[in-house]
């Protein structure tokens, strides 16, 4: 199957085949055909096959390997290994990796499907997943042939993990607070600082550093940080205990500290200085798939708040048949549904070569509301039940609340998309 997976992965690659298209007469045109008729530019909501493929393949492995097993993981907060092992062999991560690195090389939309299906089983095993991508993107962006051979390569070989180390103690949203240094010395750079809730901390491979290489704390972030890769067994690294989270347990948290560490001059990504612009770059492609998770997870919700509504009898009747009941499930699949086309659209943006921070912004931040109120909801539709561990939305619920937090919190995606929209208008004007 990963073999399969594989190839046609590399035609869709080819092809640039992609299965949402929007307004784009200019770059896109509709599969739909009338009889007799040519094909015409317009929209079309159409998989491509590979897509579909795509989609079953997860859809699959999803439900018969992932869900059986969530409930323990989230209780006992083990790491997936078994689970992340299949995933690998199916070939459904590390997805994007480009072919000469033996990769599928797939788009962000390709992501964005198999995303959705897996996060609809369980979040924690999802995210553990989507870090990988998150730490390899920086590589991907601005590495050069031998850093992405060394790095990505190795991570077709084996299923191993990497992780994303920007966030510290002291700067979350505020990125130009990072106080982790890096100071060169000869051929090498000489790494000290603490990072700090790293998603796959405790089991990555190497790392995505963001360190600070100016000393001067007047030095604008565009110029005061550089992007190194860091081997995980590198000398001077301290992995924390696991953080016990209140949601997606599965993942693997920790604090990640460098005291002495060195790195070679050549594990620098790009050039010292632009590591600020590479670390944010990459949230461009990671954030779509974020909020697909996030739609995974919403669907989950409003799926097991439909079936447990036609079950339960409340007055004489399926409590589905009480107004106030139908309602709720009116808003969320109004909220499942608008969230799944602003991703697909952030998503399909990136794909065509295009900038698409606002559309990535909008996903990430309605995705992850619709989240949270879906579960919430589903939670109240449950009622009493719903708020037992025995029933599986209590766990939808804390699975949810992270994702107005990572990849840029609720609040900052609205400061991302405010600017966006003031710096057109400008442009207009």
């Amino acid at each position: 199957m990963a073999f399969l997976l594989r190839q046609v992965g590399r035609a869709a690659g080819t092809l640039q085949q992609v299965g949402v298209r929007t307004l784009s007469a200019a770059t896109s045109t509709a599969t739909s055909h009338s009889k007799g008729q040519d094909s015409i530019p317009g929209v079309s909501f159409e998989l491509s096959p590979e897509q579909h493929e795509y989609q079953q393949t997860a859809r699959k492995f999803a439900r018969e390997e992932i869900i059986p097993k969530a409930p323990e993981y989230d209780r006992t907060g083990e790491y997936p290994w078994d689970i992340i092992k299949k995933t690998w062999e199916l070939g459904l991560m590390n997805s994007h990796i480009p072919e000469h690195c033996g990769g599928m090389q797939l788009g962000i939309l390709d992501t964005v499907i198999v995303t959705e299906e897996l996060a609809y089983a369980c979040t924690g095993v999802q995210t553990a997943i989507e870090a990988n991508s998150l730490g390899q993107m920086p590589v991907i962006i601005s590495g050069n042939e031998a850093q992405q051979k060394k790095y990505l390569g190795r991570m077709m070989e084996e299923p191993l993990m990497c992780a994303y180390c920007v966030t510290e103690p002291g700067a979350g949203s505020d990125v130009a607070g990072i106080r982790t240094r890096a100071e060169k010395k000869g051929d090498k750079y000489i790494l000290n600082g603490q990072k700090m809730w790293i998603t796959n901390g405790g089991v990555a491979n190497w790392f995505f550093v963001l360190a600070r290489t100016d000393p001067d704390p007047k030095t604008p972030a565009g110029k005061a940080f550089t992007g190194f890769i860091v081997d995980g067994d590198s000398p001077g690294i301290t992995r924390g205990r696991k953080e016990w989270n209140m949601g997606q347990r599965a993942s693997d948290t920790r604090g990640i500290t460098f005291e002495d560490v060195e790195v070679p001059a050549e594990n620098v990504l790009g050039q010292e200085g632009i590591g600020f612009k590479i670390a944010m770059g990459a949230f461009d492609k990671t954030r779509p798939p974020v909020a697909a998770g996030a739609v995974g997870l919403a669907q989950r919700a409003l799926d097991e708040a439909t079936k447990y509504s036609m079950e339960r009898k409340t007055m004489g009747k399926f409590i589905c048949e009480h107004q106030a009941v139908a309602f709720i499930l009116a808003d969320m699949a109004i909220g499942v549904e608008s969230a799944r086309l602003a991703t697909l659209r952030s998503a399909w943006e990136i794909d065509q070569g295009r900038r698409n921070t606002y559309y990535a912004s909008i996903a990430k931040a309605f995705a992850g509301d619709v989240a949270n109120k879906c579960a919430a909801d589903a939670v109240q539709v449950f009622g009493g039940n719903g708020f037992n561990s025995d029933y599986p939305v209590e766990k939808l619920m804390r699975d949810a609340k992270i994702y107005q937090i990572y990849e840029g919190t609720a609040q900052i995606q609205r400061l991302i998309i405010a600017r966006e929209i003031l710096a057109k208008a400008r442009q207009g004007a």
